[in-house]
C-alpha cells in the first residue's frame, strides 16, 4: 500500500472504461477518493459499485469531456464531495469507423476500381477525423483546463495522460487515433514545463497493445482465435503476449505518488511488453 495517497482526490475521465477503471480501483485500494467521471453513467457506477464493494470510497458523475459546461458541472460535483483534486488522469478517449480506412498500403486500384468497401485515406470524411482527434485531444486539453486550476500549489498535485504506443509509432488503418496520442505526448511535455513553477507534475502512460471493449472485435475473431492484425501486434511484441490492465498499475500508482516519483515530469512512459524496443528483424 501507498499510505501517501491515502485520502487523496483523484478525477479519472473515462472511469467507466476496462483499463481506466482499472485505474480507478486500484487508487481506491491505496485509499485515494475516486471521482468516476464518464458519458456513460452506468458504466461509472458499475466502477463505483465495485470499489464501494470493498470498502473504498468513489462516486460516479456523468460527463462529456468535450462540454465546458459538463465539465463545470462536474468539477463542482466532486468538490462538494471531495475536496480538490489531487490527481487528475485524463483517460476518455478511443477510435471510430470514421477515423479509419480499409488497407494499410494505398493500391493504384483502389483509387481505379471505386469500391465502395474500400474506405481510402481520401475518402475520409473530415468530421469523423475531427471526432477522434477532439476525442483524444481536446478531451485531455479541456478536463485539463477545468480541473487544473484549483490544483496550483497543491502538494503532490499531478496529471496523468493517457498515450499510446501509436504516438511514436504510427499504427496503420487509424491516422486520426495517431495523431492524437501524439499530440497528447506532445502536450503531456508542453503542459509539464508550464506547471513546473506552481507544483504540479504531468506525464503520461503510453499503453501497448492491451484488449478492451473498443478494439475486441479486431482483434480477436468470433472463434477466439487471433484476427490476422493481432498475429502481427504478437509477433511484434517480444514479450509475446496483449497487456492486462493489472500490467499498468504499477507505473500508474508510481507516478501518482510524489515520494516516488517527486522529480519526475513531463515523460511518456511506454507499457509495452517490448514493443518499441523490437525493430521486427
Amino acid at each position: 500500500m501507498y499510505s501517501n495517497l491515502n485520502g487523496k482526490v483523484a478525477v479519472v475521465t473515462g472511469g467507466g472504461g476496462v483499463l481506466c477503471g482499472a485505474f480507478a480501483q486500484e487508487l481506491a485500494r491505496h485509499g485515494v477518493k475516486v471521482a468516476v467521471l464518464d458519458l456513460r453513467l452506468n458504466a461509472a457506477k458499475s466502477v463505483v459499485d465495485k470499489i464501494r464493494s470493498k470498502g473504498g470510497e468513489a462516486i460516479e458523475v456523468e460527463c462529456d469531456v468535450l462540454d465546458v459546461k459538463s465539465l463545470v458541472k462536474a468539477e463542482k460535483t466532486v468538490l462538494n464531495k471531495f475536496g480538490i483534486c489531487d490527481i487528475l488522469i485524463n483517460g476518455a478517449g478511443g477510435n471510430h469507423p470514421k477515423g479509419t480506412i480499409t488497407k494499410e498500403i494505398l493500391e493504384i486500384g483502389d483509387l481505379e476500381n471505386n469500391d465502395k468497401n474500400v474506405m481510402t485515406f481520401f475518402d475520409l470524411d473530415p468530421k469523423g477525423f475531427e471526432f477522434v482527434f477532439n476525442l483524444n485531444f481536446m478531451g485531455t486539453l479541456i478536463p485539463t483546463q477545468i480541473f487544473s486550476k484549483k490544483m496550483v500549489n497543491k502538494k503532490g498535485a499531478t496529471i496523468i495522460n493517457i498515450s499510446s504506443m501509436s504516438a511514436p509509432c504510427p499504427m496503420t488503418k487509424v491516422p486520426a487515433y495517431c495523431a492524437a496520442k501524439a499530440a497528447i505526448s506532445n502536450f503531456t511535455q508542453w503542459l509539464a514545463v508550464y506547471m513546473a513553477n506552481v507544483g504540479i507534475r504531468v506525464n503520461a502512460i503510453a499503453p501497448g497493445f492491451f484488449l478492451t471493449e473498443q478494439n475486441k472485435n479486431l482483434l480477436i475473431n468470433k472463434d477466439g482465435s487471433l484476427t490476422e492484425r493481432s498475429e502481427k501486434i504478437i509477433s511484434h511484441t517480444p514479450l509475446r503476449r496483449f497487456g492486462e490492465p493489472k500490467d499498468l498499475l504499477g507505473t500508474l500508482i508510481w507516478l501518482c505518488d510524489d515520494k516516488s516519483s517527486g522529480f519526475v515530469t513531463g515523460t511518456v512512459i511506454p507499457v509495452d511488453g517490448g514493443f518499441m524496443a523490437y525493430s521486427g528483424v
